[in-house]
């Protein structure tokens, strides 16, 4: 699909356009400069025509911000990718100094660029919008991205400079899988992103919680293919007290209900600690699939049975979902990417996998015959049937004459055996009892 990429300096406004652009909140709003640091992509329809919509972090020239550097060379990188570039300046600021540079930017860029002069929200605004034109990038489009003002007659201009689509977006596709990375701040989820895409596709610093938005990139390489959702770190919400980081929690939150199969980051220098315990439980309570990838594990001192110590103190923590896929990895020094890939690949094929009715009663029924389920109160509970439901993941029901008498222990036996017959290792297995 054509791309549209939204452009300035911090605080004009970009974010609130995208989300206008979208036509939901996809990208964090707030007062304070700087929020938006990767890139965010959107699609945009109007009249009958759709175009993706990139939102940018703000361009500055100031170096002393450790992010600064970073936002400038993602905002270089969309502007290379785009088809029309949105440059977006405030009427009530007038040209500044930014503004100037980055309309340079786009000069020698060579891309066509809309100018949008937003915050005109009354007609006497309007006049503050004129001097605009001394920027020499051509006509200018007044607008109000928060009342919406000036957006249809915006659009109208994007779409006649827009290039005709010339191949459909393969993240058109509704049976692609979603990946969520997960985990708390700081154990190297936009690293593993950007190992992944072999490019700079999020920023990433030493500092905890520089990524603030979840960021989905499409991924095909090594001959698989999905959605990839880099999400923003989740404390502890004792810790959270900025609304900000509030909102970032609650992005990752809706990545992992969006997602497929959720991929959870730890450190390996901290181990299994009590808030990776809250977000597994949380991946669990959501019936995602999930891959638990310990990073870091170049800089563990190790002997010779280190690894296995650790690894079954980690599945001793998880218990008694302990059969979920542990990858050892260091981002950094590449070392077992392909492994984290594979092993998404495979709990993704064990949490769509579709089983025959038939296949089901064949091995189960003999299993629940050699053990069946426990008298209670005198009355024998006697599974004559089984089938799988049509949900996004493994479920079954168990169709007998007394359900009520069936406990959990039970229904633990039935899900290990499910598990154990079909290779449903690493995903949700849901069981129900219903009455035949």
């Amino acid at each position: 699909m054509s791309l549209v990429v939204i452009v300035g300096r911090p605080n004009v406004g970009k974010s609130t356009l995208f989300n206008r652009l979208v036509g939901m909140r996809k990208a964090i709003v707030d007062d304070m400069a700087g929020v938006t640091r990767d890139r965010h992509y959107g699609r945009c329809e109007w009249c009958g025509r759709e175009f993706s919509v990139v939102d940018t972090g703000g361009y500055t020239t100031n170096s002393e911000d450790v992010f600064e550097s970073a936002i400038r060379r993602q905002v270089e990188i969309a502007i290379e990718e785009s088809d029309v570039v949105l440059f977006m300046v405030e009427a009530a600021t007038g040209v500044t100094d930014y503004d100037a540079s980055i309309a340079e930017v786009l000069r020698r860029s060579k891309k066509p660029v809309v100018l949008c002069v937003n915050k005109v929200d009354s007609g006497e605004k309007m006049y503050d919008a004129y001097q605009f034109y001394s920027l020499g990038l051509g006509e200018i489009w007044s607008i109000s991205a928060a009342n919406g003002s000036g957006t249809g007659d915006l659009l109208d201009e994007i779409l006649r400079v827009l290039p005709e689509d010339e191949t459909p977006s393969p993240e058109d596709r509704p049976d692609l899988p979603h990946v969520a990375i997960i985990g708390k701040p700081n154990v190297g989820k936009s690293s593993l992103t950007n190992a992944l895409l072999g490019e700079e596709r999020n920023i990433v610093t030493p500092v905890a919680g520089t990524t603030r938005d979840s960021v989905a990139t499409y991924y095909n390489k090594f001959g698989h293919e999905f959605m990839l959702v880099d999400t923003a770190g989740m404390r502890k919400r004792a810790k959270v007290h900025e609304d900000l980081e509030f909102y970032s929690v609650l992005r990752s939150i809706r990545a992992i209900e969006a997602s497929d199969v959720c991929v959870l980051m730890i450190d390996a220098t901290t181990g299994m600690e009590a808030q990776d315990m809250s977000i597994f439980n949380l991946i669990q309570r959501n019936r995602k699939a999930c891959v638990l990838v310990v990073n870091k594990w170049d800089l563990f001192v190790k002997d010779n049975n280190t690894l296995r110590n650790y690894e079954a103190a980690l599945r001793g923590r998880l218990a008694p979902f302990d059969d979920v896929p542990i990858v050892f990895t260091s981002v950094l020094k590449m070392q077992r990417i392909i492994d984290v890939l594979n092993a998404v690949a495979t709990v993704y094929d064990n949490y769509s996998r579709k089983i025959p009715t038939a296949r089901l009663n064949e091995a189960m029924l003999p299993e629940i015959e050699n053990y069946p389920p426990p008298a209670w109160k005198g009355k024998y509970v006697k599974i004559k049937y089984v089938t799988q439901l049509p949900t996004r993941f493994p479920a079954f029901a168990f169709f007998c004459n007394l359900p009520q008498y069936v406990k959990e222990p039970y229904k633990r036996f039935l899900e290990n055996k499910l598990r154990d017959h079909f290779d449903l290792h690493g995903c949700p297995v849901q069981i129900y009892i219903r009455q035949k």
